[in-house]
């Protein structure tokens, strides 16, 4: 591979706003893919991937390039050298790489890769933490898988097309696509690409959406006609979802303190011709007093702290602190006691988070079903999902139902 200044200088400016100006790598990686417009795809692809890899693995570069952590221009053209050094790229003749020590570069990584926390590239706090609630062995598996690249998975939009259809249109268009088995609606992308250009997306065929996330809508157990309130909806994955399942009878409403994500939600579900969704904007609690009692299900996917999808969003294990968790913790028994209200009597509640920790979702249930309103309330069954066990990400979802 031969580096090409533009690229390299777009990548390193990327790091800036991310380890520096704390901004999203996610948002980062799109602002910098718009710099310039003759880029071609594989020079979009090293950007994002490469901006993406040195993220993941922040710590253990960072430690092989002796950088504690003032994270300098100069500072950052020592990780990317690393970075490159290690995938064995031949370095160009420019000043920011004269004097690279290659065989120490190489030894330090050696060295550091039997400690698990610079081996997994993890900080202290959070390795200590995912330990104690999970145990060595599989904290250490899932840390392992969770550092690697996440797949591109699709979720066919029953309302508009099937599997097999949207496969064959995209064989068309020379895009390769597998099924997977026990997910009945998904495709997972042969090699990474730009599908959001296709007829198909802006025709609503499709949602890129992981095949964990894929099976919490399942969960939920809906028919279509009944009411079904998504109370943390965000741009809407879920209610999507929950509306093909239902086949677009019956009533969900989407609700979210957040009201660009509803604004969002808007727009995909036109584009998915998603016609039962109603968005409520949580502007005060007469929203939720609203329903109180009034919905066949309900749905929680609650804030959490994202440990199971690192995969796709490998700058949250740098932003993550102590005293957020602590906080989240609070935030989700409290959302837990506010909705569960709107459940009506028969009715059910799925609880779920793109967490691993147990912390953070059975000992949550266990703690609202110990509570007065949960004595209301039967446990009827639960699913750990783990990405060393699936692949996929990680994800819990438990489902309780209202005597």
């Amino acid at each position: 591979m031969r580096l090409h200044r533009n690229l390299v200088f777009a990548v390193v400016d990327g790091l800036h706003l991310i380890f520096n100006e704390n901004e999203y790598a996610d948002k980062v990686v799109e602002k910098l893919l718009k710099r310039d417009k003759r880029w071609g795809a594989r020079d979009r692809a090293f950007i994002a991937e490469t901006t993406y890899d040195i993220v993941r693995w922040k710590r253990l570069y960072a430690e092989i390039a002796e950088i504690k952590n003032h994270f300098s221009r100069e500072n950052l053209f020592r990780i990317f050298t690393v970075w490159a050094t290690l995938k064995g790229i031949k370095l160009p003749d420019w000043k920011q790489f004269e004097g690279t020590p290659v065989r120490r570069i190489k030894g330090r990584f050696d060295e550091l890769s039997k400690d698990r926390k610079y081996r997994e590239s993890i900080p202290d706090w959070l390795d200590q933490l995912g330990s104690e609630e999970l145990g060595e062995d599989l904290w250490t598996k899932e840390l392992h898988e969770l550092n690697r690249l996440a797949d591109v998975i699709l979720r066919v939009n029953t309302l508009k097309t099937s599997v097999t259809k949207l496969h064959d249109e995209f064989l068309a268009l020379e895009i390769e696509t597998n099924t997977i088995k026990e997910y009945p609606e998904a495709l997972q992308l042969k090699e990474r690409g730009n599908v959001f250009t296709t007829e198909a997306f802006k025709n609503g065929l499709f949602e890129v959406q992981d095949a964990s996330s894929q099976k919490v809508a399942p969960f939920l157990e809906v028919t279509p006609g009944m009411r079904v309130v998504d109370t943390c909806a965000g741009a809407g994955g879920k209610s999507l979802h929950l509306a093909a399942l239902m086949e677009n009878k019956g009533q969900i409403i989407s609700l979210d303190i957040y009201e660009n994500k509803l604004k969002e939600l808007k727009r995909r579900a036109k584009r998915n011709g998603a016609h039962n969704i109603e968005t409520r904007w949580i502007e005060n609690s007469k929203v939720i007093k609203k329903l109180h009692d009034k919905a066949d299900r309900v749905l929680i996917d609650a804030p959490c702290s994202g440990l199971g999808v690192l995969k796709r969003n490998p700058d949250a294990k740098w932003k993550l602190r102590p005293e957020f968790l602590e906080e989240i913790r609070k935030t989700q028994q409290q959302i837990l006691q506010d909705y569960a209200k709107m459940v009506k009597p028969g009715g059910k509640l799925v609880y779920a988070t793109c967490s691993i920790l147990p912390s953070e979702n059975e000992q949550q249930v266990h703690n609202f079903l110990n509570s007065e309103l949960g004595k209301s309330f039967t446990f009827e069954a639960q699913e750990k999902v783990f990405a060393s066990q699936t692949g996929f990400d990680g994800f819990y979802m438990a489902r309780l139902k209202r005597n």
